[in-house]
């Protein structure tokens, strides 16, 4: 048995999705930017496919923009919001110390020139709190960016409080929320939000496409120059097939969005208990306030590098955190954020779920995972000295 389960980084395509692609490649193959009958097929087809994506997370049409994914989305989002508080001399930008790394990215070059970065502190359990949101607002703030759900820990933030605070300051406020459309109700009106990031291949649509919902009256800047398309905010000619799987795939997650939490969080809860058992294991954000596909563990002792290469050997594809950083030995950041020590952060292990999955799949992790870890934990001379007590067990 081959289990799949790191969803939080990329999903299977689902077959709706791949049948609502095919007739671009060959059949309505025009450029929506012709006038001729060919190319307003291709133009009619991207337009039904903005309004099925404007629907799910309750925007207007006009409102999206498709991008090359949440990178370029979030990208976009905090580069124009940055600029339009620069016109009106504020260049303060709060956002919290668990970002991906595309909206940490941008932030830290935009530091560079001459903005303000202020990266809030969350909890033991991954949660930034309203409060400390409203005491780090002040005149100079030109937006506040949170992520409606983590890609390492799957923690929920208050994106709903924040957005209600940041509408009665009037800064403008963007969430990335990658990893939470498709997965969890989203609604950019009752949620108050002004710009939101997503990426189709996070809920089974095709990779290397998304959307960027900016709240009409929101000044919009290019990233690309060049066309007129996406309403002058997006050059180039837009990528029609995934954006028609893309809009298939969200139609599909959000119509059987209930029947999909209830059942991905029935393996998560049997993965957490089984994988609770081993001892000195500790389970990643709040227990609670979290995805329904998200378990994310540190063992202490080990490392998630070496666990993971064991894993896969016996038949388990999983992540030790986000992919953007798969290459690198530095500790997750946002284990680090949550006040893990580095010895620790390096012991983690992150699986993520989907409705492909079966109870069966999670037997066989959960039969795989407690000896990997044992046998890792033999041949570290850090475990060795905890087990002696030279060092001291902090799990």
């Amino acid at each position: 048995m081959y289990v799949y389960a790191d969803n939080a980084a990329t999903t299977a395509m689902s077959p709706a999705a791949c049948r609502a692609m095919e007739p671009y490649f060959q059949t309505i193959y025009g450029n929506p930017s012709s006038l001729h009958s060919v190319g307003q097929r291709a133009a009619e087809a991207l337009e039904e496919a903005r309004a099925k994506v404007a629907k799910w997370i309750g925007a207007k049409p006009e409102e999206i923009y498709f991008t090359s994914g949440g990178s370029e989305a979030d990208n976009q989002a905090i580069r124009s919001a940055a600029l339009l508080g620069a016109q009106k001399n504020k260049r303060r930008l709060i956002s919290t110390a668990i970002e991906h790394h595309g909206v940490l990215h941008t932030l830290k070059q935009l530091e560079r020139e001459g903005f303000e970065v202020v990266l809030l502190p969350v909890g033991p359990e991954g949660i930034v709190t309203v409060e400390a949101v409203a005491a780090a607002l002040d005149e100079a703030t030109a937006l506040v960016t949170v992520m409606m759900a983590n890609n390492e820990i799957g923690t929920l933030q208050p994106v709903e409080e924040i957005g209600a605070l940041c509408r009665e300051r009037g800064v403008i406020f963007h969430t990335d929320a990658v990893q939470a459309v498709g997965h969890i109700p989203v609604d950019v009106g009752r949620q108050n939000i002004d710009m939101l990031s997503l990426s189709a291949h996070k809920f089974h649509g095709p990779k290397g496409v998304g959307a960027l919902y900016c709240r009409k009256g929101v000044s919009l800047r290019p990233l690309i120059e060049g066309g007129a398309q996406e309403r002058g905010r997006r050059a180039g000619t837009e990528n029609l097939p995934a954006i028609a799987g893309m809009a298939a795939a969200l139609e599909e997650a959000a119509t059987r969005l209930e029947e999909h939490q209830s059942y991905v969080a029935a393996l998560r809860d049997q993965l957490i208990e089984g994988l609770s058992q081993i001892p000195h294991a500790k389970l990643n954000g709040d227990p609670a306030r979290r995805l329904a596909g998200n378990v994310s563990f540190c063992f202490e002792g080990i490392e998630g590098e070496s666990l993971l290469l064991l894993l896969d050997a016996k038949g388990v594809a999983a992540s030790s955190g986000s992919a953007c950083t798969s290459g690198s030995l530095d500790p997750s950041h946002v284990l680090l954020a949550l006040g893990l020590p580095h010895e620790v952060a390096h012991g983690s292990l992150r699986l993520s779920l989907s409705a492909y999955n079966t109870p069966q799949e999670m037997e066989h992790i959960l039969s795989v995972v407690p000896g990997i870890v044992a046998y890792l934990r033999d041949i570290s001379p850090v475990w060795e000295e905890l087990e002696k007590g030279v060092r001291t067990h902090v799990i």
